[in-house]
């Protein structure tokens, strides 16, 4: 007989139907390939080289010694990311790792049907895209994971981080 609790290796536990396959097939999102859902890694190296590039245009900004360097590299980060995602459903870290942000708020008939290119990807829109950047620095939402894998910002703005290739 198995423990109703679990034990601490199984990680935490938070209201996973039990009837779930996989991570995103509540959503209606493929087990694998494009429009899966993108694990932690993948989204941290995203955000590593979005920094990065944030890094590099501040500077040209504010320069290499100003005291006010590192507001910069989130000011550039935040416009970076709310235009990117806005315009394109992704940022270029994102891009570059192969992935994109998609709405599954729609539910998932509609979310396959783009998956498979029968229908328009939705467009995540200027607010999502702002509320998303929004929560993610003063939050840290990031850490704070469901089921699925999505994080707290995510979550709040129907989106969800999906294989593009």
């Amino acid at each position: 007989m198995s423990r109703a609790t679990g034990s601490w290796l199984s990680g935490p536990q938070s209201g996973a139907p039990a009837d779930l396959e996989y991570r995103g097939a509540d959503l209606g999102l493929p087990e694998s390939g494009p429009g899966a859902l993108v694990p932690g890694w993948p989204r941290t190296l995203a955000l590593l080289v979005d920094w990065i590039i944030g890094g590099g245009l501040s500077l040209f900004f504010v320069g290499f010694g100003s005291p006010n360097l590192g507001l910069a590299v989130l000011a550039v980060w935040f416009v970076i990311g709310v235009f990117t995602v806005t315009m394109f459903g992704f940022t270029p870290g994102q891009f570059a790792v192969g992935m994109r942000v998609a709405r599954v708020d729609h539910g998932p008939e509609r979310l396959a049907d783009e998956i498979a290119g029968k229908a328009p990807v939705a467009a995540v829109g200027v607010i999502r895209a702002l509320m998303r950047q929004v929560l993610i620095v003063f939050l840290v939402p990031a850490l704070m994971n469901d089921y699925n894998g999505r994080a707290l910002h995510d979550r709040a703005t129907g989106t969800a981080m999906v294989r593009s290739r």
